[in-house]
């Protein structure tokens, strides 16, 4: 299978995060699954945590979506905390749409009874917390904490400084641990570059039995599945009722004579979805 992992990070200002990256998802899936991996090439892809600067990325998100499917790609795969464009996405592709915050807190709820976040910055955090509301989760947030990181692109020297890397350890755990106090079963770093620097440093506890759920990891897995899934339903996995519905065929005409060639795999056979 092939999956396309769209990153919202510009591989050239990052350093050496897109090869950790690569090697975090190499190392996780299936010997015949294909993982391409996507960053930001047109605009941004260095500050999106202010919502503004998501929707000027977010346009790239969605064209990629419809390459991945020209393509032949199986799944595609929202390798950011905050799943821009999901909705646009499942509403334009008919094949499975997965976001790294959603994939992550759903699979938190089957590894414990609740999650806890800690997110990047003050400015991201009312963000994300807005993706566990649009889950139906928040019953099941167990508390957030948050790093003191306004600027992230300040998160690579931990990939390149040791130094860098220890004290951002050190200061993820320091709020893991708060919130394992309060409760948490469940610690979710919400930021796919600390899910990363996480990983490569095999940080995978917060203490008092309570895991560090690496995000990557999981929407990679999770990816697979849903391929496998959505064969077993013979292409059926994507629902395309009232919130996925993209418009009827008879309207197609005059929507794509206003807003271009929109929409291409409404009226593609489940056949050709699946091949």
């Amino acid at each position: 299978m092939k999956l396309w992992y769209q990153s919202m990070s510009r591989s050239q200002a990052w350093g050496e995060y897109h090869p950790v990256l690569r090697r975090i998802v190499d190392k996780v899936k299936d010997v015949n699954t294909t993982v391409e991996i996507h960053g930001i090439t047109k605009i941004g892809g260095v500050a999106d945590q202010y919502r503004y600067l998501e929707y000027l990325e977010t346009g790239e998100v969605l064209e990629n979506v419809q390459r991945a499917q020209d393509e032949g790609f199986d799944a595609f795969l929202i390798g950011n905390i905050a799943d821009p464009g999901i909705r646009e996405c499942r509403e334009i592709a008919s094949i499975p749409v997965l976001g790294l915050c959603e994939s992550a807190m759903h699979l938190a709820c089957m590894m414990g009874a609740n999650f806890s976040l800690v997110t990047l910055n003050e400015k991201f955090t009312a963000r994300i917390v807005e993706n566990v509301d649009r889950a139906g989760l928040r019953s099941r947030l167990n508390g957030v904490a948050r790093l003191k990181m306004d600027r992230i692109l300040d998160l690579k020297e931990g990939f390149t400084n040791p130094q860098a890397r220890q004290q951002i350890i050190e200061e993820f755990l320091k709020c893991a641990g708060t919130l394992v106090e309060g409760g948490a079963e469940v610690v979710i770093p919400a930021g796919g570059v600390a899910m990363a620097l996480l990983a490569d440093a095999e940080v995978n506890s917060a203490g008092n039995g309570t895991p560090i759920l690496n995000g990557i990891t999981s929407l990679v897995k999770m990816g697979e599945m849903a391929v496998r899934m959505n064969r077993l339903m013979d292409g059926a996995f994507v629902s395309k009722r009232l919130s996925n519905a993209p418009p009827s065929v008879a309207q197609l005409d005059e929507i794509r004579r206003y807003y271009g060639n929109v929409y291409r795999s409404v009226g593609v056979t489940t056949q050709e979805k699946t091949r």
